[in-house]
């Protein structure tokens, strides 16, 4: 199914519009043009005719960047398929091998704000481009690093990390200058699919080459052809539209003045369905990491001390429980994105809280059913997982749904350094500490315990016991964004538009560069 933007009317609708801001009570001075009395606050700039795209080429656009998106995501576990190989070339060892992922999200945290920045202020397709162009020719040449030169691949996977932050900051927003309402929900639930598609995909290319050629360095030779074809389309087919085009709206609305990164920064801090929104999200990262790290160790330790298999005193192990867990997380996460993604469009035309309120009782629901897949891990597998395929699926029901929040509480031209702000705390308060945290906890708990397998099952389980608490949270912080969700919403439409007389002087200022703040009413 086709989904595509509204109609983007001529300049009958200029016509309309007008007559709505004068009936708003805009002043219409000589010639018909708002605030040409001089009583308006902030006239607005010259308005040119609204920008308009063919549903078709919006729709073409969309489906190009969820290719790319899976392509993204590839790169992320690429790695992790095929991890003891390249321990094994550059003779890494466990703890430094763990460094391949820090080092990739230290360089994705770094760089976020700044192509959030850039995507806000200069054009986006080509800041993709670039992104693109990072991540592909990094990992093109990871290939050719000699084993004398194991520093040379960290550095590379940091470059991806660079190139990647590009791409999970600004994709997003070009989508909600595509789309808007009902549509724009869909597409973001099925740009967010690929997150759990790309991931598994990730492993999937990495063993599938590897087995197929008996040589690691061709996975990262054949992903680049397909990120090669993935350029030429983005050049080819993506528009970078106007910010705030799909909801009819004027980049130079409020006139050519642009605002500082600060101001902008000042501006979301102030933005409370942002701010709310965006600890949820960090705490639902937190989850999401130490879930990832840690549950097939978890599984498979459970398995050991219900008789089913036997320790794990080898270098290597039955990965049979990360197989499982890979497959449950790439199956729920695809129905939970979809889920999530409709029951907001449909909740949404009864009550206009529906996203926040969707986030908050799936992540409320979500915590006791984590809590039992851990309490009933001892007691009986298949409930264990049973539940644990519940907290993913209830925990994946959020991913388009959040994105579609930040995108109508923002005005267009602050997305971008939104997106980069809600991506960098999420990474660095999330799941950049959670699975260091929790395997802290579990050793803390082990010292004081008889040295035993079974001890070593009940340390992690408790550890990961934290995490029901940090979900009951997340959903805390979305209902607290529900109260203000309408408010900001209106508010962003109120700025974007630029319309006088607007109660919220302090975001005007912002946005229009004046610096110029007052209190929030």
């Amino acid at each position: 199914m086709c989904l595509c933007p509204g109609s983007h009317p001529g300049s009958g609708a200029q016509a309309g519009e007008a007559g709505a801001m004068s009936a708003e009570g805009w002043d219409t001075g000589p010639g018909g043009h708002p605030g040409a009395s001089g009583a308006g606050p902030c006239p607005p700039g010259t308005a040119s005719a609204p920008w308009s795209l063919p549903h078709w080429r919006a729709c073409l656009a969309a489906a190009v960047l969820c290719y790319i998106n899976l392509l993204n995501y590839m790169n992320w576990f690429i790695v992790a398929g095929m991890l003891l190989d390249i321990q094994n070339f550059f003779q890494i060892s466990d703890s430094n091998a763990g460094l391949l992922q820090t080092v990739f999200i230290c360089s994705l945290l770094l760089s976020a704000p700044v192509f959030g920045y850039l995507g806000d202020r200069h054009g986006r397709k080509a800041t993709l481009s670039v992104g693109i162009l990072l991540w592909s020719g990094a990992g093109l040449s990871s290939s050719f690093i000699s084993p004398q030169h194991p520093w040379l691949f960290f550095l590379s996977r940091g470059v991806v990390g660079i190139g990647s932050a590009s791409y999970s900051t600004i994709a997003p927003t070009v989508l909600g200058d595509l789309f808007v309402r009902d549509q724009r929900t869909r597409v973001l639930a099925i740009f967010y699919i690929f997150i759990p598609v790309g991931s598994g995909l990730g492993y999937v290319l990495g063993s599938a080459v590897l087995q197929l050629t008996g040589n690691w360095h061709w996975a990262f030779r054949v992903l680049p052809c397909l990120e090669a074809v993935a350029l030429i389309l983005l050049i080819a087919l993506v528009p970078d539209p106007p910010r705030g085009a799909a909801e009819k709206q004027e980049e130079v609305a409020m006139g050519a003045l642009r605002s500082s990164w600060c101001e902008d920064v000042r501006y979301l801090g102030r933005n409370w369905s942002f701010v709310w929104s965006t600890l949820g999200v960090t705490a639902i990262a937190f989850v999401t990491g130490a879930l990832g790290f840690w549950a097939p160790k978890f599984l498979f330790e459970a398995r050991v001390v219900h008789g089913l298999q036997l320790p794990c005193l080898q270098d290597l192990c039955n990965e049979q429980d990360s197989l499982i867990f890979g497959i449950l997380t790439v199956v729920t996460g695809i129905i939970g994105v979809v889920l999530g993604a409709e029951a907001s469009r449909r909740y949404k035309k009864v009550n206009p809280r529906a996203e926040s309120l969707i986030c908050a009782y799936s992540l409320l629901i979500a915590a006791p059913c984590l809590y039992l897949a851990l309490i009933l891990a001892p007691v009986t597998l298949l409930a264990s997982y049973v539940f644990l395929a519940l907290g993913e699926l209830l925990l994946s029901c959020n991913w388009a749904v959040v994105a579609d929040i930040l995108l109508s509480v923002v005005v267009p031209r602050c997305r971008g350094t939104a997106e980069a702000l809600q991506i960098t705390v999420g990474h660095i308060l999330g799941d950049a500490s959670s699975p260091y945290l929790t395997g802290l906890v579990s050793s803390t708990l082990r010292a004081g315990r008889p040295d035993s397998y079974l001890q070593s099952f009940l340390s992690l389980q408790q550890s990961f016991l934290c995490c029901t608490f940090v979900i009951a949270l997340a959903g805390g912080c979305f209902l607290l964004t529900a109260l203000r969700l309408e408010r900001d919403q209106a508010r962003a439409r109120q700025l974007d538009t630029g319309t006088p007389g607007s109660k919220d002087t302090e975001s005007q200022a912002l946005l229009s560069g004046t610096g110029a703040a007052a209190k929030d009413p």
